[in-house]
């Protein structure tokens, strides 16, 4: 294989505005803006998100039934965990519990989903193209056909095997394989056919296998690459003692489906536990000017802006988060995975940012084994699969652990079961802190005299991709004219000009 290249040469900007514009390999739409002292060095950065979410807005008025086929319209690469968060905000809405068959038929196709989410990311967004290629690799050879260029055609037909084995697995569970419309309060809409588990049964075999080929491509391509992995346990650059907060069982187990959300200090200590009822006690949202999306952080700490240790109110979700959070993985595969990688990189917890890759290669393990378990499971094909819900909708909350973190939906109905107010906390959303505050290090890192390449500029980039973020689900643009205001400033953050619908204003 061609080694990855990781330097290339520099050239100097003349402006005091580095600007990344759209950023690159991501669901949604943001910019990165790093701003330049006289010296050029860096004085500040901001990863900026320049969508509006609209979805809390036009689902009131809407049928609460209703809500689990829209939210999957968020967008299309993690519609799966919005239609089962608010599926279990149906369930509490309602006060049913969902029957046991039901709710092994919703893990088991959101494992599948999960593969499927993390097979892209991967191969496709992250991994393969920035570690496989290279970060400095030229822009137009970081991508999947890059990728396939150094690890071969076979690896790249085994990838796009096993995704497409997810993605039907997905449809034969959810009706569909995209937007799931099989979710209902108290249950699913239908059973799960023999002739069906059989066809997942096999596809369960071939996706163990698959999960296990993962891990070593991880092992071959990246962590025997010593320049590699250099950068990845590099404390001056991807790396931040931050809380952390993920999806466990009662046995402190990681689970994606269902469970308690545990939160641990930077020392990896408990800091907190909670269900869906008293998420308001936990979570908090603070709002900056120049940013779409919220920042949300732990009420108990408090907002004390961009910066980590054990008086920051910043956490972090999404694979490395739930590897820090639970005690173990319930799987052996994909256990034994787990004490390899705390094994090199320290102990726990975990503070590289570049590992929310490598924890990624080892859900898809988890994901895998789990999914076999549940397809092998005798009462898979019950047909049990609903209670019928007798109350009428009141309040509910679901929350579920997405590809990305923690994810939360909130409902409230008026008497006739119409919406009358719905909170997403979505777990890109809170993410987007620690986000902020990686690319401030990095760039202040290797950014110097105004120097910079397509590596140095990429690096940025790899600050949010660590955690795979998806802003169309966190923020959404609504159509038509929306109410813009652009400010522009210099590099001592004076404005310079402030442009709105139909009228500029300019600094004279």
């Amino acid at each position: 294989m061609s080694y990855p290249k990781l330097e290339d040469k520099k050239y100097k900007v003349k402006e005091k505005v580095i600007r990344i514009a759209p950023a690159t390999r991501l669901e949604g739409h943001a910019q990165i803006n790093v701003f330049l002292d006289d010296k050029g060095e860096v004085e500040d950065t901001y990863f900026q998100v320049v969508e509006l979410r609209g979805f809390e807005e036009f689902c009131k008025g809407r049928p609460i039934e209703e809500i689990p086929r829209i939210t999957t319209r968020l967008c299309g690469v993690c519609p799966w965990p919005h239609h089962l968060a608010a599926v279990k905000a149906l369930d509490s809405a309602y006060a049913v519990e969902p029957t046991s068959v039901a709710k092994k038929l919703r893990e088991l196709g959101y494992c599948a989903h999960m593969l499927h989410s993390h097979i892209a990311h991967i191969y496709a967004m992250a991994v393969g193209p920035d570690f496989i290629c290279g970060w400095a690799a030229e822009p137009e050879e970081r991508n999947i056909v890059g990728v396939i260029d150094v690890v071969g055609p076979e690896i790249g037909k085994k990838v796009l095997v096993n995704r497409a084995y997810s993605a039907q697995i997905q449809e034969i569970i959810g009706g569909k394989a995209t937007h799931p419309i099989f979710g209902l309060p108290g249950g699913v809409s239908q059973p799960l056919s023999e002739e069906n588990r059989d066809k997942i049964a096999k596809m369960a075999d071939e996706l163990v296998e698959f999960g296990k080929f993962t891990l070593h491509v991880v092992d071959d391509f990246i962590l025997k690459k010593k320049p590699l992995v250099d950068v990845v346990v590099n404390k001056n650059l991807f790396y931040h003692e931050t809380y952390y907060m993920g999806m466990v069982n009662e046995n402190n187990e990681l689970n994606f489906y269902d469970g308690d959300i545990r939160i641990i200090d930077p020392a990896g200590k408990e800091f907190g536990r909670y269900g869906p009822e008293t998420y308001l006690e936990h979570m908090a949202e603070h709002v900056v000017p120049w940013s779409y999306l919220k920042m949300p952080y732990l009420r108990k700490v408090g907002w004390h802006g961009f910066k980590d240790g054990p008086n920051s109110g910043i956490v972090r979700v999404a694979p490395l988060a739930r590897l820090n959070v639970a005690d173990r993985i319930p799987t052996p595969l994909a256990q034994e995975a787990a004490e390899y990688f705390f094994n090199t990189l320290g102990g726990k917890p975990a503070h590289f940012t570049l590992a929310f890759h490598w924890a990624r290669a080892i859900e898809v393990m988890y994901a895998a084994e789990r999914l076999k378990e549940l397809v092998e499971d005798s009462e898979i094909i019950s047909e049990n699969v609903r209670n019928i819900p007798t109350d009428k909708p009141t309040v509910g909350v679901g929350i579920i652990a997405a590809p990305r973190g923690t994810l939360i939906h909130h409902y409230e109905c008026d008497d006739e079961g119409f919406i009358k107010k719905l909170n997403l906390l979505v777990a890109s959303s809170i993410n987007y802190p620690a986000m902020n505050l990686s690319m401030k290090k990095v760039a202040k890192a290797v950014i110097h005299e105004a120097q910079v390449s397509n590596g140095i500029l990429n690096m940025l980039e790899m600050c949010f991709r660590a955690y795979d973020p998806c802003f169309s689900c966190s923020t959404h643009a609504l159509p038509g004219q929306m109410p813009i205001e652009v400010k522009i400033f210099d590099c001592k953050k004076d404005p310079i000009k402030t442009i709105s619908r139909g009228c500029s204003h300019e600094r004279i």
